[in-house]
């Protein structure tokens, strides 16, 4: 039988080092997919600036219906700057200067992936165009941030037979595992985003269709296959599991906690951590999105048409999809050398 694999505790806040000061920006502090990150503890934030901040996510969610992950993602970027200029240029974020950007910026560069440099520029590049398309600023402090050249990089993915082992590591005879099960199956068999399988609600799965109806990025909306294990594993699931789960609770969540509360990002990504260890894959090559590369690349392995897998994924744009055509290649010409006898 599997070992049980216990849900993840809530993570405690980290406690500050003794001496350690609240201005060290190089603190490595909590990461977040491996990435390290700027120390957030400051004084007091600006009323002012958490104002702007807060209508202009008012605005990215009213008017583009961004999720909330990259509502997070634009505000935690904002606030970060927003401290920083208070305690290094004792300004805000209506008065900063070309300067004090590219000053932020080039801090950024010592501490963050490129990757996640991008992703804080993007972010200050759309508030300030937004800050200047309602005249609230003069003139755009973004123009001369360049973005950092980000080296190309392959996903990580699964072979089949890993996939296989972590679908079985959870413990089936446990509400707790027919959960995950069910997780872990609907996540391979349909390529969703983490965020978008812990966000599901009951009704938006039909078995009579046998699709599950999904709202991605923007809030955009696409139906995707469920397929007949993933659909096993779910009937499993609602039959008796859930229900134990919920103790008598009510939820609309199609995934619930021991407590009765809707599944986190955060802690199924634990949850999965730890089944590769059973499963005996090493937590190095796993990742936030390694079951949405591993569906995507095993579709193609097998003849998919790439334009049927943007779709699946929720790609607005097939450049983001022709990546896994990459890790397709690459995987033949293993292939290749391994059992052509020329080669």
């Amino acid at each position: 039988m599997n070992k049980a694999v216990k849900e993840p505790l809530k993570n405690s806040s980290p406690r500050r080092r003794p001496g350690s000061s609240s201005l060290d920006f190089l603190d490595s502090g909590p990461r977040r997919n491996d990435e390290s990150s700027i120390n957030l503890r400051f004084s007091k934030d600006s009323p002012d600036d958490l104002a702007e901040i807060d209508a202009f996510c008012d605005v990215l969610w009213l008017e583009d219906g961004l999720a909330k992950a990259s509502l997070a993602s634009y505000r935690s970027d904002l606030l970060l700057l927003s401290r920083w200029l208070a305690e290094q240029r004792s300004s805000s974020l209506l008065t900063a200067d070309d300067l004090a950007l590219i000053g932020f910026v080039a801090l950024l560069s010592q501490t963050r992936r490129a990757s996640s440099q991008a992703r804080a520029i993007s972010s200050l590049r759309r508030f300030y165009r937004y800050l200047l398309a309602r005249g609230r600023i003069g003139r755009d402090p973004t123009l001369k941030i360049a973005m950092p050249v980000k080296p190309a990089r392959l996903p990580k993915v699964l072979s089949e037979r890993d996939v296989e082992a972590l679908l079985s590591a959870p413990d089936a005879q446990t509400p707790l595992g027919v959960r995950d099960r069910a997780m872990l199956e609907t996540l391979y068999a349909t390529g969703l985003r983490v965020s978008e399988l812990v966000g599901l609600k009951l009704h938006e799965v039909s078995f009579d269709m046998g699709v599950v109806r999904v709202f991605g990025k923007g809030s955009k909306e696409r139906l995707v296959p469920l397929g007949e294990q993933a659909i096993d594993r779910l009937r499993d699931y609602l039959g008796e599991a859930r229900h134990e789960l919920l103790g008598g609770r009510q939820s609309d969540d199609l995934f619930v906690t021991g407590r009765g509360a809707a599944m986190t990002r955060q802690a199924f990504w634990q949850l999965v951590k730890r089944y590769a260890l059973v499963a005996g894959i090493p937590p190095a090559r796993l990742s936030p999105h390694v079951l949405r590369h591993a569906f995507a690349t095993h579709l193609l392995n097998h003849g998919a048409d790439l334009r049927v897998v943007q779709l699946l994924l929720g790609h607005s744009d097939i450049s983001t999809t022709q990546i896994y055509t990459h890790i397709a290649r690459e995987r033949l010409k293993t292939l290749h050398a391994q059992h052509h006898p020329r080669a």
